[in-house]
Formats: C-alpha cells, sequence, structure tokens
C-alpha cells in the first residue's frame, strides 16, 4: 500500500510562517507565545512513524504546508497516515482530512468536523452535556471587561482552541477576579483567542488512549497523572511547565502511573464516559480523552484528542505511547494498528500479517499464551 503520511515539522512550520505571516501579527518588539510550536511534531516522531508504516507499506513524507495538496494531488497514496495539526485558527486540525476528503483519498483518524468541534472546548463540550456526559460548568470571555458574574473560584483559564498544554501554565489556576481578569488578558495578547473558563475540579486526574472504532473500541490501559509529583507549591494541573519545562531527559518528571491504581469501580466508570463521548463525537480509529474526578469522584471529561501525541521514545512522557506499551504493544504495532483500523472502515485490503495487532491484553482476553 502507497501510505503519505502527513506532518506538521517544527521547522516546516517555522519556515511556512515565514512565508506567510499569519495575521495574529506580533507587535514590534514583542515575542511570540514561547509555546508557538508546541504541537508540531519533532524530527524524532516524524522518523519513528514513517520506519513503522515502511514495515509493511511504501510511505511518502509529506509536510502540511501551502504545498501539501498539490503533492497529494501528483502522489495520489492509497491512504494518508495523518498527524498534522497545523498552527493557527480553530479548524486548523481539520485542513489536511478536508484537503482529503476534496481528492477522495481515505485517511487515518476522525473527520474534518469531529477535529474541528474537539479543538473548540466550548462546541464540544456543548455536545457533551446535551448528551449528559459530565464535564466542568463553563464560560467562554471574550474580553476580560465582559466577565459572567457567575463564575466561582478556584477556576482554570485556557485558550479556547489550544492543545499540547498551550496557553495552560501553572497560573492558569484563579483564585480571584483580578487573576481572571490578568489571564484573560494574557490569553487574548498571546494567542488571539476567547478564553475558556472552567470550574477546577480538584479530584485525580486521567488520560485514556482509546484504539478502533465505536462499537469495537479497545481501552487502553489508563493512565494516572500523579499531582504529587509536582515541584513543591505548583498547582495541581498537568501545565505547559509540567510537560515542557520541569520533565527535563536529565531529570524526568515521573507524574505518570499506568496502568492507574484504581478500583475495578472508577475503572468502569471511567470507561464507560469514554466510550460514550467516542460515541458522541464520532470518533474515529484513536484518540485520548483527558477526565478529572470532581468532588463526588465522578469522572469529568477535560479535553478530547483525537490526534494524540505519539512522541516515540518510552522515556518522554507521552500518554497513548506509554497506555499502548501497557498493553503489550510495540511502538510500531500502535502506529499499524491506527492503519488497520482505517483500512477496515474504509474497505482497503488488509496486508499485515496475522495476529500483528493481539497485544498482551488481547491475548489475555482470548486466552491466549500470556492468559496465565
Amino acid at each position: 500500500m502507497k501510505i503519505a503520511l502527513l506532518f506538521s515539522s517544527k521547522q516546516g512550520m517555522a519556515k511556512s510562517l515565514m512565508r506567510f505571516p499569519h495575521e495574529e501579527k506580533i507587535e514590534e518588539g514583542e515575542e511570540p507565545p514561547p509555546d508557538l510550536l508546541a504541537e508540531c511534531d519533532s524530527d524524532e516522531t516524524i522518523k519513528a512513524v514513517q520506519q513503522a508504516l515502511q514495515k509493511y507499506h511504501q510511505v511518502i513524507p509529506i509536510e502540511s504546508d501551502e504545498q501539501a495538496y498539490l503533492r497529494l494531488l501528483e502522489e495520489r497514496p492509497d491512504l494518508v497516515f495523518n498527524i498534522a495539526e497545523r498552527l493557527f485558527g480553530p479548524n486548523r486540525e481539520s485542513h489536511i482530512p478536508t484537503i482529503c476528503e476534496v481528492l477522495n483519498i481515505p485517511y487515518t483518524g476522525s473527520d474534518p468536523l469531529t477535529l474541528g468541534i474537539c479543538l473548540d472546548k466550548s462546541r464540544a463540550k456543548e455536545i457533551l452535556s446535551y448528551y449528559g456526559i459530565p464535564n466542568p460548568k463553563f464560560w467562554v470571555v471574550e474580553d476580560d471587561e465582559e466577565i459572567p458574574a457567575d463564575i466561582t473560584f478556584p477556576a482554570i483559564v485556557k485558550p479556547l482552541y489550544e492543545g499540547s498544554s498551550k496557553g495552560i501554565k501553572n497560573n492558569s489556576v484563579v483564585e480571584s477576579l483580578d487573576e481572571l481578569k490578568f489571564k484573560i488578558a494574557e490569553i487574548k495578547k498571546l494567542y488571539n483567542q476567547p478564553a475558556i473558563v472552567e470550574r477546577f475540579l480538584t479530584g485525580r486526574e486521567f488520560t485514556v488512549g482509546v484504539l478502533g472504532n465505536y462499537p469495537e473500541l479497545e481501552i487502553l490501559p489508563i493512565v494516572e497523572i500523579d499531582h504529587s509529583q509536582l515541584p513543591p507549591g505548583a498547582k495541581p494541573i498537568y501545565s505547559y511547565e509540567a510537560k515542557w519545562v520541569w520533565d527535563t531527559p536529565d531529570k524526568p518528571l515521573e507524574i505518570f502511573r499506568c496502568p492507574a491504581e484504581i478500583s475495578a469501580e472508577l475503572q468502569n466508570k471511567i470507561e464507560s464516559v469514554v466510550k460514550e463521548t467516542c460515541r458522541i463525537l464520532r470518533i474515529k480509529d484513536w484518540a485520548r480523552i483527558d477526565l478529572r474526578l470532581d468532588e463526588n469522584g465522578e469522572p469529568n471529561v477535560l479535553e478530547i484528542n483525537p490526534l494524540p501525541g505519539i512522541l516515540p521514545n518510552p522515556e518522554d512522557n507521552s500518554c497513548l505511547p506509554k497506555a499502548a506499551r501497557a498493553a503489550g504493544y510495540s511502538y510500531d504495532q500502535l502506529i499499524n494498528r491506527v492503519v488497520f483500523e482505517a483500512c477496515k472502515r474504509y474497505g482497503l485490503p488488509l496486508d499485515f500479517e496475522e495476529n500483528y495487532f493481539l497485544s498482551a491484553h488481547n491475548l489475555r482476553r482470548i486466552g491466549g499464551a500470556d492468559g496465565n
């Protein structure tokens, strides 16, 4: 099979930005947000995904820049493996899947509508709320002069449509009106978008990897984010500092616990919420869903990540690969499992050796060799 790997590399997106400056121009003397390229793919990740795909397929790497349409038109791959997140706008993760649909090229992952909804946190929460899926009460605030009177503290303030903890810093948990105004103004200045303000939940935090398509979903071992591992005085959130500043190769932040040590009852509750979220939002092939317990111990959905991070190094804090390894998958198996699921959806030929995707979890489930 001929697969085009579509990615947004840090270097490629930086070059694209120089060629076509975005409308959110930085004032003279000001610095761009330090996390501007946080969602872009590292060279290590791009190489690892390409090598995994090359085990079974011919792979064509394509940067998701302004030439991507022409490259796809010229190459006409059988399938696009999409990890492209682009840089700007609430629909940036939908750009490549939309191009694929224009060209009638199958692609991995969720469709443009689902990607756009999940990136715009308020739209995702509105839909989940309609279907009774628990999530924290929220407010969308365009300007620090228009703050709703019913906002309660503590609250957490985020950019409305960013990922990879962009804009979520240690001071994003606010305890007063003055702190709230500061954060809203900061988000408006740095990201030129509204802020979403949520009631801050103080319970345990989890993230859950999902493979497959409803109703045939595989819920990977649940990952707990252990806030006790954060530096003294840090707010109990998985912030930009926790992801990219405090967690360093020479001093890794041992913040993940996988599988999470939780009761069977809580595990069932979390998995039920995750499955319903995937069904309602029509998630395809893979995803990672972040949740936190409220004061009653009930799991609430924080965010949905239909294009999950996939850093290949086991020493890196990348939740989906970590959960997949706990389930018995190698990194290569994880990547090709996504291809497998997409091929099943589209009715494409499956050129994989038998039982390639029988992880240790599945072997135990069907009573295989690892079932003791």
